[in-house]
């Protein structure tokens, strides 16, 4: 067959077919993307603000930090609410600016929580719409709000909680320690002497221990960790969660403690300190706490006792005791 020369129509076919290596593809499919997404949320919202809201007491967590991490619903709910109650209404004032919401705002905290009560639940009565929101975070949690909530259940008002942001699920899913169990004791005692007694207690809880400390009284908090608790002990402190200069360090106590001696450290601190390591009792120990035990109680029980205290079966404690009062009698 004669050579032939390709035709400009030919070329063109060809380039149709070849696969496509232009560049400028992926950056073509990201603004696609993040168009649709955005006339997704745009048609989300809608929705939202479509449907009624009926009245009650709506808890509404607030970004820690990023204020991108508030969300659909809690926007929904704070642009309709009939009244906001917060920490500091300054400080709220800036949040809700930043979307745009303008809604009456009023204080609660601590020392006027008493006198504020009576009239948010009459508000409430009324079928108003009520959100509860923190300075940062999830309300209640280290905050006022407990007895409002209480309150308002006795008063067959509707309490709504609308999950979002929380510095305490934030530390805990960062910190590398043990995630099965944690328990959160919020602020450790100012004094010395108490903090130390109060660390004593908390030490022996089979959890990760989560607490939140003042960045000037973090250097004295940990040293107490390292006297209390030993200076290996696993702890990791995490600070300005979500924010530009998040921070998360981790080691011994020891290690952190000494961190924190050298330099100062700024922001809202989170402690997390690793559960205590498992200590296997032996047949010695678990037969001197039963024959503490058995001049006053049963076998059954004290073997049921000890077992719990010492953390072994409970028959593993009660063949013990048999053995024990066999050679007592």
């Amino acid at each position: 067959m004669p050579h032939r020369e390709p035709s400009p129509s030919d070329l063109d076919a060809r380039a149709n077919d070849a696969p496509h290596t232009d560049t400028d593809a992926p950056v073509t499919d990201a603004v696609a993307s993040s168009e649709r997404l955005a006339g997704c949320v745009v048609a989300e919202l809608r929705r939202r603000f479509a449907d009624p809201l009926p009245g009650g007491l709506y808890l509404v967590a607030t970004p820690i930090g990023n204020l991108g991490d508030i969300t659909m619903r809690a926007l929904a709910v704070l642009s309709r609410a009939d009244l906001i109650c917060c920490e500091d209404t300054r400080h709220s004032r800036t949040l809700l600016a930043h979307f745009g919401i303008d809604r009456p705002l009023r204080a609660y905290h601590e020392h006027n929580a008493d006198a504020e009560r009576p009239r948010i639940l009459a508000r409430l009565a009324e079928g108003r719409v009520v959100a509860l929101i923190s300075d940062a975070g999830t309300p209640l949690v280290s905050d006022p709000g407990f007895r409002l909530v209480r309150d308002c259940i006795e008063a067959g008002h509707p309490v709504t909680s609308l999950p979002g942001p929380s510095a305490v699920m934030t530390a805990v899913t960062l910190a590398g320690l043990p995630t099965d169990q944690f328990h959160f004791a919020g602020f450790l005692p100012s004094r010395e002497g108490q903090r130390r007694t109060r660390l004593a207690e908390l030490g022996q809880i089979p959890a990760t221990l989560v607490l939140f400390e003042a960045p000037g009284r973090l250097s004295d908090s940990l040293a107490d960790v390292v006297e209390v608790l030993g200076p290996e002990r696993h702890v990791a402190v995490a600070r300005e969660l979500t924010k530009r200069f998040e921070e998360v360090r981790r080691g011994t106590a020891a290690e952190v403690a000494a961190w924190a001696a050298e330099e100062p450290v700024r922001g809202e601190i989170v402690i997390l300190v690793a559960p205590p390591a498992i200590h296997e009792a032996t047949d010695v120990e678990i037969e001197e706490a039963l024959a503490a035990l058995l001049p006053h109680t049963s076998l059954k029980e004290a073997a049921k006792s000890v077992a719990g205290r010492l953390s072994v079966p409970r028959s593993r404690a009660y063949d013990i005791g048999l053995r024990l009062k066999g050679r007592i009698t």
